[in-house]
């Protein structure tokens, strides 16, 4: 049976619409985190980078990894304002020709690799490792962990938002608000506790853990409004039935919100200094 995140899918995916998100959508395309309520989504979602850089104590010149940087949105900000030198990987070859392009554009220090966030390798360690909502995309979870905090200088900081699921979910709430998410977004939702204790076994400490489900529920409210662009439902009417139901997968994110069935949630974790290297998963 084929899982909600099957790769193909999710490959398929963002290289037919990251051109189109980028037009609509902005530089980002991630939440925004709304402080005042009046900002626009560009402000919000700028906020939310800074508010987990803030969180994760990012240094000029820190070495970072953008683990599912889309098309270098953050990578590319971070460079520019906090001067850092930002590696982003995803597994969409447009996102890489378009991350590169930009980057190289405006001559920042940001580079951007074909690699597959389950299958990590690299010749260097990272002071940051830096993951907005990706992981829930992943079909390993508890490799995953391993595998990246095994890149990870003693030290240095892991920051993550991810899509989550409210622990204690009855099945029928689960049939109505969480299935339909992950139908339609090509995601797995976990709990934040089980991300908790990967990150624990992996040899870090979490040092922050928040829901911002209040401060990110708006983004869904804008999203519904952009996709009223004819843009949009021209592109889903050409490409079928897995667009639409991602479209139609906006307003299950609303209701996720609103039934606080589905959970925005934060991690900034530290590795600690000599944590044992992890054991390696089979493969």
């Amino acid at each position: 049976m084929t899982r909600p995140n099957d790769k193909r899918k999710i490959l398929e995916h963002y290289d037919m619409v990251s051109p189109y998100y980028k037009s609509l959508w902005g530089d980002h395309i991630h939440h925004g985190y709304w402080v005042r309520g009046d900002e626009t989504k560009e402000q919000a979602q700028q906020q939310l980078i800074e508010h987990l850089a803030a969180l994760a104590r990012i240094q000029p010149g820190s070495n970072l990894l953008d683990i599912g940087c889309g098309f270098g949105g953050t990578s590319l900000y971070l460079a520019r304002t906090r001067g850092v030198h930002a590696t982003g990987i995803t597994i969409s070859p447009v996102q890489i020709k378009m991350a590169n392009d930009a980057a190289e554009k405006e001559g920042l220090d940001a580079h951007f690799e074909l690699m597959d966030a389950d299958e990590l390798h690299f010749d260097e360690t990272f002071d940051v490792l830096w993951s907005v909502e990706s992981i829930s995309h992943y079909h390993d979870r508890r490799r995953f962990f391993e595998r990246a905090t095994s890149y990870l200088a003693p030290g240095g900081a892991f920051v993550l938002t991810d899509w989550f699921k409210k622990p204690g979910l009855s099945e029928r709430d689960t049939e109505k608000y969480v299935r339909p998410i992950e139908k339609s977004m090509f995601v797995e939702l976990a709990t934040m506790d089980t991300y908790q204790q990967y990150l624990e076994a992996s040899g870090c400490r979490i040092v922050h853990r928040d829901v911002l489900n209040e401060q990110c529920a708006r983004t869904w409210n804008v999203a519904l409004n952009i996709i009223k662009e004819k843009a949009f439902w021209e592109l889903a009417l050409r490409h079928g039935a897995d667009f639409i139901a991602f479209l139609r997968g906006f307003q299950a994110m609303r209701d996720g919100f609103s039934s606080g069935a589905f959970v925005y949630g934060l991690f900034v974790a530290e590795k600690l200094p000599q944590s044992p290297a992890p054991a390696p998963t089979p493969l």
